[in-house]
């Protein structure tokens, strides 16, 4: 029988800024700590807490990883196939 295939995970896409937050980044540890907040968020997009404000979609979320130090905030498409990043911090 064949290995079934773990849960389908949300493309990551970044906005312009947060593109820009990444090229800054050269630390290898601060890269690995960001590249496995960004595995958590893509398995699961609801994993972040929303952000009060504007109730109009999409809606604005943040995860935050204490151990790791990275805070990520994002939304998601309307068929949650892409997570976009909207802000980093490292």
């Amino acid at each position: 029988m064949a290995p079934q295939p773990g849960p389908r995970r949300a493309r990551i896409a970044f906005s312009d800024s947060a593109a820009k937050q990444l090229e800054s980044i050269t630390s290898e540890a601060e890269i690995h700590a960001l590249d496995r907040a960004l595995v958590v968020v893509s398995v699961d997009p609801n994993i972040g807490e929303p952000i009060p404000g504007d109730t109009a979609s999409p809606q604005l979320r943040q995860y935050t990883d204490d151990i790791e130090h990275v805070r990520v905030l994002y939304f998601v498409t309307a068929l949650r196939t892409v997570v976009v990043v909207a802000y980093i911090e490292v």
